[in-house]
This record gives structure tokens, C-alpha cells and sequence, in this order.
């Protein structure tokens, strides 16, 4: 297969499917050629039938590479430092680090310099996010308090001081507490962003 011909595949990710089609192969010859461009650096392959061309990761947009962090583990969202970085309320900066939030279980994924962390929570917690710009995302006060709530168990590490607390809906985070553990909530009142149980 020409390489050039994975240009035709208008997307920043794609499977053997859109292989297959953009060239008129079989799946199973889309596959090999999937791995032998993978070995030889002309794709990069994130998880299974997830690959990127290293131009268009390069020239990826922020919302691009959050979009592509939905898929490393589905269902998952975007959370803690990344989301906050997001909404612009930390001053703690990540550099291709990804955060999300997932049910099924806490792992990494690599894609070039980029590595794509899930963080395990229990599904009674799995709420909070919305699809923004077609991005799964915590809510500002969601990401938060999933940071919180993996701090209490000591399975995260978050610098408190680095975040703006007025960008906080302070009663939206009284309400979405409720669901955490009350390690979860003391460890938000010791850092005063609970002020009520």
C-alpha cells in the first residue's frame, strides 16, 4: 500500500475498516499493512485498530488529542488536572499527560510522547461529565472532586494550591459530594471546599 494513500482517511484516528476502504482491501490485508507501517514509524498505533499518522498527531488541536483520550477506554471522560487545565483553573501545567476517569479499569496508553492515563472509580461515581466540542468532560466541580476522592485513597496527587477555587459553583460541589465517601468529603472540608456535609 502507498503511504500516501492513508491521507485520504480524513480523520485524526482510524481503524483497519477506513484502511480497507480507502485502499479496496480485504480487512485481514488492512491489518498487516496496519503492522508494517506501525514497525516501520509511518503509524503509530495507540490500543488495538486505534492508529494515528505522526503529521496529523503532531498537528493535532488540544480538543483533538481529548477526543482521541475518549476512545483510548471507553466509556471514560476527561477529569482531574486535565480537565481543570482545560477550564483554566490550575496553574499546574501537564505536558502530554492525559487524565480521564473510567469504570472498567486504571491503566496507561502510549501514543508517541503522549501517554494516556485512566483512573478507576467505582460506576456509583461515574456521572458528572458532559460531551462538549465532542469531548466526554468532567464538570469543573466533577473533576475536582474525582481528584479528591482518589487523593482520599491515596491513588492521586494533586496540588490544592494551584487551583482558583471562586471558579467553583460552590453548591453544585455540596451536591455532587453527597455520592463520595465521607473520607472523600473530609478531605475536601480539611481543604475548605466543602463547607457543609
Amino acid at each position: 500500500m502507498n503511504y500516501l494513500e492513508f491521507t485520504r482517511i480524513d480523520k485524526l484516528f482510524f481503524g483497519c475498516e477506513d484502511i480497507a476502504k480507502a485502499r479496496g482491501i480485504s480487512l485481514s490485508s488492512a491489518k498487516v499493512t496496519a503492522s508494517r507501517y506501525v514497525k516501520q514509524g509511518l503509524l503509530l498505533r495507540m490500543k488495538k485498530n486505534i492508529y494515528v499518522r505522526p503529521e496529523a498527531w503532531k498537528a493535532a488541536t488540544r480538543e483533538e488529542q481529548l477526543m482521541l483520550a475518549n476512545r483510548g477506554q471507553v466509556p471514560s471522560y476527561i477529569s482531574l488536572l486535565t480537565a481543570l487545565d482545560y477550564y483554566d483553573i490550575t496553574t499546574q501545567l501537564q505536558r502530554n499527560y492525559i487524565e480521564s476517569i473510567a469504570v472498567k479499569r486504571t491503566k496507561a496508553l502510549q501514543l508517541s510522547d503522549t501517554v494516556f492515563r485512566y483512573a478507576k472509580i467505582t460506576g456509583a461515581l461515574y456521572f458528572g461529565f458532559k460531551k462538549q466540542k465532542g469531548i466526554f468532560i468532567a464538570t469543573p466541580e466533577k473533576a475536582v472532586l474525582d481528584a479528591f476522592y482518589l487523593m482520599s485513597f491515596g491513588r492521586y496527587s494533586l496540588d490544592v494550591s494551584a487551583l482558583d477555587a471562586e471558579k467553583f459553583n460552590s453548591n453544585e460541589l455540596v451536591r455532587l459530594s453527597k455520592a463520595f465517601p465521607l473520607k472523600t468529603q473530609n478531605l475536601m472540608k480539611k481543604y475548605g471546599y466543602l463547607k457543609t456535609a
